[in-house]
């Protein structure tokens, strides 16, 4: 089951983005600390009452002309319907129910699946009167809120965390086999990869049951090594929606992201990193997942002695403070290291998977501890005493000290990269807790 996805559509300026915004503040406090995350506009992982789900702000994906505009939110609505798990309507009770908004619901009402209409603006008695209106497009489960206060977000938090189940938070296919998704912008190779992976090989194709037919899981028996690969470029969609939905490639990325274990990020040499890579790196990471970066189409680069190393060095700094991450340059076309790259996120699998017992990490740790030790606060040196890996699905530790609260993020860098430098964790990201002692 992928991981729980709902999706906010509407018309502009009803206040998408600051709800959007407002559902992931309750998550801030959390993600800001960890390595790699940017705050993007697009989508991100909300967490309420211990319960995360992925959010997608349609908003984020509009063009600004008015004939194409009408066209694109009706597109989005039909997408979100198709894709998400849930979808918030939103409308705003200053402007009313709008001919958009009756298109919209229109679209909207033909889905089984749970649509939550949210009527926004609702910041005093004479709208919450005025807001009544909107009972007439005829969906059961309406909200009124004003997203710049906050109020209201509470109940409508609570109704839709209440869809999700706990095996949902947590994406798993039922095989305990790795599962690497290929995942990058369009036109970046990812078909070819397969089908270079796959060569003449398409008789290990198996359909599996209960698979989604947005993301193609094609199981493998190549090297002596059984793995997964999940796969979003290969579905051909409904011609129903338009090629050109950069909404649809991404809600699919984070379908396959919560599906893997492993994700391997292709980039077009020529291009370099964009913005959209980088965010759903950076989600990839926020949500434990092994990363390798492949960068393809390198044969078309122009080489000098330290073309590659200095490439490699420009991208480690694009990915900081993430950036622990094996990054392979291939070429599909020439078939150059691909199997390299499957290898090594066979490797990363590993990685992810890596328990060091106890004796050892304190040997190791309390010793760099030593050599380096936390500033002191207030007057008072911070001291830890003791660390263990936790036993959670990714790698994660504990470390208890005095006043956990005072560990800042330039020691915490430091006790990670102690931590990268003694055990190969290599492309996964590790999670740092610090607790009373």
């Amino acid at each position: 089951m992928a991981g729980y996805t709902v999706a906010i559509v509407g018309r502009p300026n009803v206040g998408k983005s600051t709800l959007f915004n407002r559902l992931l503040e309750q998550r801030k406090a959390i993600v800001d600390d960890q390595s790699g995350v940017t705050r993007d506009r697009q989508y991100g992982i909300a967490d309420w009452n211990g319960k995360t789900f992925n959010v997608i702000d349609t908003g984020g994906f509009v063009s600004n002309s008015d004939d194409v505009f009408e066209r694109e939110i009706r597109k989005q609505a039909k997408v979100a319907m198709e894709e998400a798990n849930l979808i918030i309507f939103m409308c705003d009770v200053a402007t009313g129910i709008t001919d958009l908004d009756e298109d919209v619901a229109d679209v909207l009402r033909r889905t089984s699946k749970p649509v939550y209409l949210v009527v926004n603006k609702v910041d005093n008695s004479q709208r919450q009167l005025e807001a009544t209106e909107f009972y007439s497009l005829g969906f059961e489960n309406i909200f009124f809120l004003s997203s710049m206060s906050g109020s209201g977000t509470g109940e409508l938090l609570d109704a839709v965390v209440s869809h999700i189940t706990p095996e949902m938070g947590e994406a798993t296919l039922e095989t305990d086999i790795p599962k690497i998704a290929i995942i990058g912008q369009p036109n970046v190779g990812k078909s070819s990869l397969l089908n270079a992976l796959i060569g003449d090989e398409r008789n290990i194709v198996s359909d599996i049951a209960g698979t989604t037919r947005d993301t193609i899981h094609t199981h493998y028996n190549m090297f002596q090594k059984d793995f997964m690969l999940i796969d979003t470029a290969g579905i051909r969609r409904k011609a129903k929606v338009q090629e050109d939905l950069e909404f649809y490639s991404v809600i699919r990325a984070i379908k396959a992201v919560d599906e893997a274990d492993v994700v391997m990020l292709l980039l077009d040499a020529e291009k370099g990193i964009t913005a959209q890579d980088l965010s759903i790196y950076s989600l990839a990471a926020r949500k434990g997942k092994g990363v390798v970066v492949l960068v393809n189409k390198w044969d078309l680069i122009e080489k000098a002695t330290n073309t590659a190393r200095d490439y490699e060095k420009e991208l480690k700094n694009r990915l900081a403070p993430f950036s622990d991450v094996p990054i392979i340059f291939t070429s599909v076309t020439e078939k150059q290291r691909i199997f390299k790259a499957i290898e090594t996120a066979l490797e990363v699998y590993e990685n992810r998977l890596r328990r060091i017992p106890t004796s050892t990490l304190n040997d190791v740790m309390l010793k760099a501890i030593e050599a380096y030790h936390p500033p002191v606060v207030r007057g008072i040196p911070i001291r830890i005493k003791y660390v263990t890996q936790l036993p959670t699905h990714t790698p994660a530790f504990a470390f208890f000290c005095n006043l956990p609260d005072d560990v800042k993020t330039p020691y915490r860098n430091y006790l990670e990269n102690q931590l990268r430098s003694h055990f190969d964790f290599r492309g996964v990201p590790l999670k740092l807790f610090f607790r009373k002692k």
